[in-house]
């Protein structure tokens, strides 16, 4: 199986009879990985593909394949690709690469001058939006609306989110900024992130010392994880 088996393509209305099975698929997904997802209900992801925000996939048989949404923040200043959803039949054959790539290059075309941002602990993720031109970031240069942070209720890691007054958690924050496009940090992290993935592993481990030992306040802690991704790639 490969990414030429399926067909990856902007959502149209009536593919909303999908909406239930893609919500359950999510919900079981976050339980496996033992993660908390903004959730979100069968009828909000039929209004993404009512209204031309969503990237569906279908394998060449006509089966559901996988599923991403756009979602704007800040009067359309932030834009976050959400509930990232491959079946997991279809795992492992490229499939959430192209997922991505096309509901980036869809959030591209329909909010040009926005920033593309994310917040993820999964190494997969983070090499395919490093692949993008997203760079590791704080989080004081992500979206601050109250409604962004509070689907991050439902993940296990809220209380450290709390803890550290919004500033730092266990997720990666990476961001996408159209205006200064310099992404050469982003393509080395991609392709170290390819290379040497212990280096990911041996990164988490830092983080979460930092995270739990640092005060909300702490700005030098906070400096140092930010740049700990240039450190360990020397």
């Amino acid at each position: 199986m490969n990414i030429n088996d399926f067909i990856v393509q902007v959502a149209l209305p009536e593919h909303r009879a999908f909406a239930e099975e893609i919500c359950e698929e999510m919900a079981e997904s976050a339980k496996a990985r033992g993660t908390g997802i903004a959730k979100r209900s069968p009828e909000y992801v039929a209004n993404k593909m009512s209204d031309g925000k969503a990237v569906i996939a279908f394998h060449k048989d006509g089966s559901w394949a996988g599923f991403c949404y756009i979602e704007t923040w800040t009067h359309g200043q932030f834009v976050a690709n959400s509930g990232l959803i491959v079946s997991p039949k279809y795992r492992k054959a490229g499939l959430a690469h192209a997922i991505k790539e096309k509901i980036f290059d869809l959030s591209r075309q329909k909010y040009p001058k926005a920033k593309i941002f994310g917040l993820t602990t999964g190494l997969a993720v983070m090499k395919i939006n490093s692949d993008l031109g997203y760079e590791p970031v704080t989080y004081s240069e992500l979206t601050q609306d109250e409604e962004f942070w509070k689907g991050c209720q439902s993940c296990v890691n809220f209380e450290i989110l709390k803890m550290k007054e919004r500033k730092n958690c266990m997720c990666t924050a990476m961001l996408y900024d159209p205006v200064e496009q310099k992404h050469d940090v982003a393509k080395k992290f991609a392709e170290e992130l390819h290379k040497k993935p212990k280096l990911y592993e041996r990164f988490m481990r830092i983080k979460q010392r930092l995270v739990l030992s640092s005060k909300p306040d702490d700005k030098g802690g906070l400096k140092s994880l930010f740049l700990m991704f240039t450190v360990l790639f020397k």
